[in-house]
């Protein structure tokens, strides 16, 4: 209990952080709810009274302000309602963008970090599958409103007669032992669902998956998948007949027994009251509705307490991944506003958190201002870990990287980004058009053509109707174009360019093109970068000619570092293996 009840206090907490009004609406309906029940509640006896006394005129009175006000009232509930839907969805969209937010500004390494892939995931599955934040602000909200009427129901009950009480106290006893089983039953069938769920989501995602397609038509996998999908919607199927059947039997059969034994004890009760004690029949109106009222809404509560402590549980990842801190700027915090003049590593050692392996170990090398270079060397061997270093994703273990003589780590992260432009092999363009992929925002059109022209991509564009404006992917847009691998990679390659950072960073970003392609690629790039420095990583080693030197790795440690020509003087050497090995396969 206490362990759900610092949920609820942090989720409040949070929410009401990024989304305040909701609160306050909920507030008012909750009061507006409660007086209407209290109200109608002592109005009936009031009306009753005067019916009892004789008093017809009096009581006409009575009964048209008793309809005024409920008049109100509904009006009341239905405006408050409405706002508290309204104000449901902004809350929820809130909380979405603040968990985007905290996913783009947590550090990168729990981006790659197993257990933290699982909780994002855990977390959009209790928003999206579960509905978890809907839930919980909507039973939340009745929860509250109930809390308040209760209170006003039972200062009128507590007056009457303390035996009442007592059969309420025993009944919602009862009806809270019936609701603990079934929440028993209900949190076993989830956590049991969750890992059928999960593989039914994939495979339903599959199944709708335009990627899938071509693979759907050449290979059975189709109908693998299909069977699959079908496999675990049955498993799914029967688990909620099973849960259903239990929930029938408790709630359903024992409850109403609960209820419908209450509800005599309580009739008898005001009963026998009213007729040793001779009451007239609106005090006996006044307190069996107070009672039976107060059932109700015992059982409401009690529904709406479950159903806040079931979401909970679903709402717990998104609170964790919330307390996870963002990266801080620490040490000097120079502004970088220059050129990169050189970039150092200092016997630099590395391993991903978790892990006890070194995947590059006291590497140390040079680049000058305006150098090209190369990082070679076989798959696993480090080279797409020195760019992460380089690009601050990641902390190290050991050593430093310096530009221009400074740590990497001392200058402040925005004005360091800045001057570096990586394009990495699994790089991402957006679903709105060309020139916003280019630019990274609206800008002029002449601008994110002539860049997009320098990478070769002229003819294309002046093929597509609307040019540079043209829309990637048919997301949004039926009008959407869709570009080969090639294609999209030299619009990746356009806007590292347009950044005009003074570092370029290619990690493999041309592995669709052809050789041909990508040769062309590379063999222009000196032109392109003009007197950037650029790193360049890739799997053909016929983009090192060109470069001023290669770096060859092999299990993240340094073999060596020289220009092309003097590398292939060793023909012992990894790199001349490399390189023959491939310049074979081309001869052919």
């Amino acid at each position: 209990m206490k362990k759900n009840n610092r949920i609820l206090s942090r989720f409040i907490s949070f929410s009401f952080k990024v989304y305040k009004p909701y609160y306050f609406v909920v507030i008012a309906l909750c009061l507006i709810k409660a007086a209407e029940t209290v109200f109608n509640a002592y109005s009936i006896s009031i009306l009753l009274s005067y019916l009892e006394k004789g008093d017809y005129y009096p009581s006409l009175i009575c009964g048209l302000i008793i309809v005024s006000i409920n008049f109100i009232f509904y009006f009341l509930n239905k405006f408050f309602i409405r706002l508290r839907e309204i104000h449901s969805m902004k809350m929820e969209n809130a909380i979405n963008i603040a968990l985007s937010n905290k996913l783009m500004n947590i550090p990168f390494q729990y981006l790659e970090d197993p257990y933290y892939l699982d909780l994002k995931e855990r977390a959009m599955m209790g928003i999206n599958n579960f509905g978890a934040l809907y839930r919980i602000v909507t039973n939340g909200a009745e929860l509250l409103q109930n809390l308040m009427t209760l209170i006003g129901l039972a200062s009128i009950i507590v007056i009457f007669d303390w035996k009442i009480v007592v059969v309420l106290v025993i009944a919602v006893i009862l009806n809270i032992v019936i609701v603990l089983l079934n929440m028993k039953n209900q949190l076993k069938f989830f956590n049991e669902l969750i890992p059928i769920n999960r593989k039914f989501g994939v495979y339903l995602e599959k199944i709708y998956s335009e990627n899938c397609a071509k693979d759907y038509r050449n290979y059975p996998v189709g109908e693998f998948i299909c069977e699959k999908y079908i496999e675990f919607e049955k498993q799914t199927c029967d688990f909620f007949a099973d849960l259903y059947k239990k929930v029938n039997w408790l709630d359903g059969l024992f409850g109403n027994i609960v209820n419908y034994a209450e509800m005599a004890f309580i009739y008898g009760l005001v009963a026998v009251k009213t007729i040793v004690d001779k009451l007239p029949i609106s005090t006996f109106s006044l307190y069996v509705s107070a009672a039976i009222s107060f059932t109700k809404l015992i059982t409401s509560t009690i529904s709406n307490a479950t159903e806040v402590i079931q979401c909970l549980q679903y709402i717990k990842p998104t609170l964790e991944i919330m307390d996870i801190e963002e990266e801080k700027e620490t040490g000097k915090s120079i502004a970088f506003d220059g050129k990169v003049i050189s970039l150092e590593f200092k016997n630099v050692s590395f391993k991903y958190p978790k892990t006890e392996k070194y995947i590059i170990e006291n590497v140390s090398f040079k680049v000058n201002k305006g150098e090209k270079i190369s990082i070679v060397g076989l798959n696993g061997a480090g080279k797409t870990t020195l760019v992460k270093l380089i690009c601050r994703l990641y902390k190290l273990d050991e050593g430093e990287i310096l530009i221009n003589g400074i740590n990497i780590n001392d200058y402040e992260y925005c004005s360091y980004i800045r001057q570096i432009s990586a394009v990495f092999q699994d790089f991402k363009l957006f679903a709105y058009s060309l020139k916003e992929n280019i630019l990274n925002k609206d800008g002029e059109d002449e601008e994110a053509y002539d860049i997009a022209c320098r990478v070769g991509l002229k003819d294309k564009i002046d093929s597509l109707p609307h040019g540079i404006n043209s829309l990637y992917t048919k997301s949004y847009d039926d009008d959407g174009i869709e570009l080969s691998g090639g294609e999209a990679q030299k619009i990746a390659i356009a806007r590292a360019l347009y950044a005009n950072s003074s570092l370029v960073i290619l990690d493999e970003p041309t592995s669709a093109l052809d050789p041909l392609a990508e040769a062309d690629i590379y063999q222009n790039f000196n032109d392109l970068v003009d007197d950037k420095t650029a790193i360049y990583i890739s799997h053909r080693m016929s983009s090192s000619v060109f470069c001023d030197k290669i770096l060859v790795l092999d299990g993240g440690k340094v073999l060596s570092y020289d220009s092309h020509k003097n590398l292939m003087k060793d023909e012992k050497s990894l790199y001349y293996q490399l390189f023959m090995a491939q310049a074979k396969n081309y001869a052919k």
